[in-house]
C-alpha cells in the first residue's frame, strides 16, 4: 500500500487517482500507524512553502515523515518535493524537512512567474532509473526552485535558467512538476519510482 500524506494542501486526489490507474493499492492519511504500514511514501503539494510547514507541523508529522525517509521510498511532489530540502523563503524563511542539502529559492528569469506549462526533461547520467525519460515533456507549475549541489539532481529543465525537475538522496526523490498531470509520460514516472526505488 501506497500513503499519500494529507497535510491539507495537495493534489491528493489527482495523485490517488493516478496510482489507482497504475493498479497500486493506495490511502490518503495524516495517520502515523497508516504511513508505518506503507511500502512508499508520497507527499504532494499546491500552494506556498510556510503554509506548508506550518501545517505538517501543526499536524506533528515532521518527526514521522522524517523517520520514515530513512527506510522507505519517499516521493515529494511540487510543493512537496521543496519541502524535502532545508529551507525555503516563499512567505518568509521556514525550516523544510531537510531530507535533501539545500533550499527553495524564486526562480531568476525574465520570463513570466509563475512557470506554468510543459517543458522537457534533461535527465542526467547513463546510470540514471529515469534516462527512459529523456526529452519527455512533464507539466509544470511553479515560482520556486530548488538550489542544491549537482550530485542531488537527476534531471533539470529550462524556464529562463536550469531549474532542478528531479532530485534523489537515495531512496529520497523529489519532481518539481505535476507526473500526475503529465499523462503517460507522468504515470511512466511514478511507476518508475514505485518499480525501482524498494
Amino acid at each position: 500500500m501506497i500513503a499519500i500524506v494529507d497535510y491539507g494542501m495537495g493534489n491528493i486526489a489527482s495523485v490517488s487517482n493516478a496510482l489507482t490507474s497504475l493498479g497500486y493499492e493506495n490511502c490518503i492519511t495524516d495517520q502515523a500507524s497508516v504511513l508505518e504500514e506503507a511500502t512508499h511514501i508520497i507527499l504532494p503539494g499546491v500552494g506556498s512553502f510556510q503554509a506548508a510547514v506550518e501545517e505538517i507541523d501543526t499536524r506533528g508529522l515532521r518527526p514521522i515523515l522524517s523517520r520514515l525517509s530513512k527506510d522507505k521510498p519517499f516521493l515529494g511532489i511540487c510543493l512537496g518535493m521543496q519541502l524535502l530540502f532545508e529551507k525555503g523563503n516563499e512567505g518568509g524563511n521556514s525550516s523544510g524537512l531537510s531530507l535533501i542539502p539545500g533550499s527553495v529559492e524564486k526562480i531568476e528569469t525574465d520570463l513570466i512567474l509563475p512557470h506554468i506549462g510543459w517543458n522537457t526533461l534533461e535527465i542526467m547520467g547513463e546510470q540514471n532509473v529515469f534516462k527512459g525519460f529523456q526529452s519527455k515533456h512533464v507539466y509544470f507549475v511553479h515560482s520556486y526552485r530548488a538550489n542544491t549541489p549537482k550530485e542531488y539532481i537527476v534531471a533539470s529543465t529550462e524556464y529562463g535558467s536550469d531549474i532542478p525537475a528531479v532530485v534523489q538522496n537515495g531512496k529520497v526523490v523529489g519532481m518539481q512538476f505535476h507526473p500526475e498531470k503529465s499523462g503517460d509520460t507522468g504515470l511512466g514516472l511514478i511507476q518508475t519510482f514505485i518499480q525501482q526505488f524498494k
